[in-house]
């Protein structure tokens, strides 16, 4: 009789950011093909929540907006799911550690003797102590490595280890949503950014943009709840052209809205690793303005399905802006080429690659 392969992923928090929606492709891609696939997260709702044929393992995790709080809430999460589920995990059983965080899952498998996967999306990781820990049981305790991007490996630069690079991937059934729903517009004056509700995401910079741009018209999704953002804007005085949208489970009407997508991240406070909203944006066929450096420069081609702009450079950043929205004849070659530049990101191409890691 044939024993199926278990699977045990761990993630810290479940929510509606990129690095549990990746997750979530991952345990249907692994459930589809035949594998035993066990999720131990938070119990808040998510991208991670109430997935077909997955078994849940109710994990703890506390945030706290005092630092230090939060550290003691952290290290006590990664405890407890050591003393939770080691008598769960078996030898032969995989285990899946989806970003560097969840390093109480890396010690439980080394003690269990299984084969540790991590999946790594970050790089800005603070306190600095933390991030030479959390780097440190990498090295240790991993049997391969999973990177979203070039510049997450090389920032990582670990060697003696197996590391593999998959680009994060859209849903062919996202992607049969988009192209239905794509529409030619006459004009062009719709800016969407989507991301979490922090200063280092360009927040300041985006509301800014829609200040100095009266004829364009902005809508901002953040990842956060309507008391959370109403706390963070309580003494900002909001534009008219600008629309605010707490936490959201479907952006297809966001981007079928916009005509452009924008990430604004400052990259001396927050590199961003990949950039899954501008994917879904291309899937749109929106060009896009992205930060200068890290992994999210190898999803666009700069001048050809957007352009690179660092978001502290306000001058540049309209000047760039109005160049795309103001020019109907280069905006549709920029939105052509956004379309055909999403094939890199197939799919079927990012299921293969994770099952042969499994193997």
């Amino acid at each position: 009789m044939k024993i199926t392969q278990r699977i045990f992923a761990f993630h810290l928090l479940n929510d509606y950011s990129g690095s549990p929606k990746v997750l979530m492709q991952l345990l249907k891609t692994w459930g589809a093909y035949g594998y035993s696939v066990h999720l131990y997260t938070s119990q808040n709702k998510g991208f991670l929540s109430d997935i077909n044929h997955v078994i849940y393992h109710k994990g703890w995790y506390k945030y706290s907006s005092n630092r230090w709080l939060r550290l003691f809430f952290y290290t006590l999460s990664q405890i407890w799911l050591v003393i939770k589920m080691f008598k769960t995990v078996k030898k032969t059983d995989i285990v899946y550690v989806n970003t560097i965080l969840p390093f109480g899952a890396a010690f439980l498998g080394k003690l269990k003797g299984c084969k540790v996967i991590y999946h790594v999306h970050e790089v800005s990781i603070k306190p600095k102590i933390l991030k030479w820990f959390l780097f440190k049981v990498i090295k240790m305790f991993a049997d391969e490595i999973v990177f979203v991007s070039k510049y997450v490996s090389d920032n990582y630069c670990i060697k003696n280890k197996k590391t593999h690079i998959i680009y994060n991937s859209i849903e062919n059934h996202f992607l049969n949503i988009a192209e239905k729903n794509r529409e030619k517009k006459q004009k062009q004056n719709n800016v969407l950014m989507v991301c979490s509700l922090k200063e280092y995401k360009g927040i300041n910079e985006f509301i800014q943009l829609a200040s100095d741009n009266p004829k364009y018209f902005f809508q901002l999704v953040l990842n956060a709840h309507q008391t959370e953002i109403q706390q963070f804007f309580k003494n900002v005085t909001m534009p008219y052209n600008i629309e605010i949208f707490d936490v959201q489970t479907n952006l297809h009407p966001f981007y079928q809205w916009a005509d452009i997508i924008l990430n604004l991240s400052k990259p001396d406070s927050w590199i961003e690793t990949f950039g899954l909203t501008i994917i879904e944006g291309m899937a749109y066929g929106l060009p896009a303005i992205v930060p200068a450096i890290g992994g999210i420069t190898e999803v666009i081609e700069d001048g050809k399905t957007g352009f690179m702009v660092d978001s502290r450079d306000m001058t540049m950043l309209n000047r760039v802006l109005q160049s795309v929205l103001d020019n109907p004849l280069h905006y549709t070659t920029l939105s052509e080429n956004s379309k055909k530049r999403i094939e890199v990101f197939s799919a079927d191409f990012f299921a293969q690659k994770s099952l042969q890691i499994l193997t």
